[in-house]
């Protein structure tokens, strides 16, 4: 095919898949779900790893490059339902466990563990223990407080001596080492997760999307008009470019890190409205990106790539790629 009109396996070849840091450090909150989703498999693998005794983890978490300690600890607070809200109702945590220490079992043993920090009256937000959005993209490394939580959510429900609330919520740390239990637990845990916030994360991601298209598009088209959710032929696209000449160019732009349905509703209407705009004299583009765009909806995008103009993935390279086509085509 040519540079512009592509086909699904020439569009992979270009495709970044996750989405660019620069985006996620805009995105805020927004950018939790694709940030762990991308690093599932290695939250699995540390887990699974961590079988030798019950601070194992730490090692492989301090070592890891890909996993830091504040990263490890939002899937922990995600897998347990535990927001920094819920976390926040128990310091001191004295007034559960004597001492300040936890006694709790783990294979069969007895064990102890001292807490550090959380014995005091000591905030538990997302930000104080680096778990917002915008530390998670940064990445801070496991310190005291961070470490105590770690503890708490891993062996809270096998304590001797204490009588947490919600105790049942405190019990990953029975899986370590457990390979198919803890997949099982952490994929269908993710599951549920995605669904709470899939819908506000990909509306936000979204809009982002568009906007690094169009910020790119109007450094190389300054002749051009370009606009959101403007309408060619009585049909409203992501994106529209108008040339001097009066040459319209409808965009749609589509980002997924997950499956989602949307790309399949552009499959189906895609061969119609490429033969509207057409016949009119505009073109049709698509701008397509995310491992669940490429990876699962296969048949979906390939549709799409044979209807569209001119598709290029999610990189400031193929957005210049489509700029040029739109100023050949002008």
């Amino acid at each position: 095919m040519s540079k512009y009109k592509r086909s699904l396996v020439e569009l992979r070849d270009k495709a970044v898949f996750n989405w660019p840091k620069e985006l996620l450090d805009k995105a805020g909150e927004a950018s939790i779900l694709p940030l762990l989703l991308r690093t599932q498999d290695k939250f699995i693998s540390i887990l699974t790893l961590a079988d030798s005794d019950p601070e194992s983890w730490q090692k492989l978490v301090d070592l890891s490059l890909d996993m830091p300690g504040n990263l490890f600890l939002k899937h922990l607070m995600v897998l347990s339902d535990l927001g920094g809200e819920s976390l926040n109702k128990y310091p001191p945590i004295s007034k559960y466990f004597k001492r300040n220490q936890m006694d709790y079992i783990w294979k069969t043993k007895k064990y102890s563990y001292q807490f550090n920090i959380i014995f005091q009256k000591v905030p538990l937000t997302n930000s104080s223990l680096k778990v917002d959005g915008k530390s998670l993209v940064k990445g801070y490394k496991l310190n005291d407080k961070m470490k105590d939580v770690v503890m708490l959510i891993l062996y809270g429900a096998t304590a001797l001596n204490g009588n947490l609330p919600d105790s049942e919520k405190f019990m990953i740390g029975s899986l370590l080492g457990k390979s198919d239990e803890i997949q099982n637990f952490v994929k269908q845990n993710y599951i549920r997760v995605s669904r709470q916030i899939s819908g506000a994360t990909s509306t936000k991601l979204g809009s982002l999307a568009e906007e690094f298209v169009i910020d790119i598009l109007k450094e190389k088209l300054p002749t051009c008009k370009i606009n959101l959710f403007k309408q060619i032929e009585g049909t409203t696209f992501d994106i529209v470019v108008c040339t001097p000449t009066h040459k319209f160019f409808g965009i749609e732009v589509s980002f997924q890190y997950t499956t989602n349905s949307t790309i399949e509703r552009k499959a189906r209407e895609a061969k119609d409205l490429a033969q509207l705009l057409h016949n009119a004299g505009h073109f049709i583009c698509h701008v397509i990106d995310g491992a669940g765009n490429i990876n699962i909806r296969e048949n979906a995008v390939s549709t799409i790539c044979r209807y569209s103009d001119c598709t290029v993935a999610f990189s400031k390279e193929e957005i210049q790629l489509l700029a040029k086509f739109i100023q050949e085509n002008s």
